[in-house]
């Protein structure tokens, strides 16, 4: 009976773990399957599910203000670009989940092997703020990062921290994006056993 006792006074003296939310066990398999396909069975699917949830809170109908579409959130002209580039993938259907979970780990994969960095978290941060931002800001970023004497290689303090010309908004946001994906949703998809992370 003590330990019964004492066990229940443990389960109730742990933190409340934030949770995944429910629409997000409809394409768990999908993104895991995906991600495996694509990535590896050494696949970040903590990340890429902190991703979608960042992106759509798991929502096929989303919509942004400036027009980007699905679980993925992608702007018409990258969705066309990404069908162009992965004919295997259909046409350009964002508001298919299927489609936009294979495009996101397509396009995040295709980002990460062009970024360079100190480590995997490091690079996925790139990787993210590329998706999320562009590409070519990320070479401006680190370009003016290593004329501040910062590290070109590590995104966390370094080039996270130089803006070399995005309105003061659209950075902000785009250092939010990264930070909040890496240092709070990806810890609950590994919580939640989804798989590993990238940090």
């Amino acid at each position: 009976m003590l330990a019964f006792a004492v066990a229940a006074t443990l389960v109730l003296a742990a933190p409340a773990v934030a949770q995944v939310p429910p629409d997000a066990e409809r394409y768990r398999r999908d993104l895991i399957r995906n991600a495996r396909v694509v990535w590896g069975l050494d696949a970040p699917i903590a990340t890429l599910a902190a991703q979608v949830h960042q992106e759509s809170a798991w929502r096929p109908d989303a919509v942004s203000p400036v027009g980007a579409r699905g679980l993925a959130q992608f702007m018409p002209g990258t969705a066309d670009w990404i069908s162009g580039l992965y004919e295997d993938l259909g046409d350009n259907a964002p508001h298919n989940p299927a489609w936009a979970i294979r495009a996101l780990v397509r396009y995040d994969r295709y980002l990460h092997d062009r970024m360079t960095a100190r480590n995997g978290c490091e690079r996925m941060a790139k990787t993210l703020s590329s998706y999320n931002g562009g590409a070519g800001w990320i070479a401006r970023d680190e370009k003016l990062a290593e004329a501040e004497g910062l590290d070109r290689s590590r995104w966390f303090g370094n080039v996270e921290a130089v803006n070399a010309g995005r309105s003061q908004g659209a950075w902000e946001e785009n250092r939010g994006y990264v930070r909040r994906i890496l240092r709070s949703l990806e810890a609950r998809y590994v919580t939640a056993g989804w798989g590993i992370g990238s940090c």
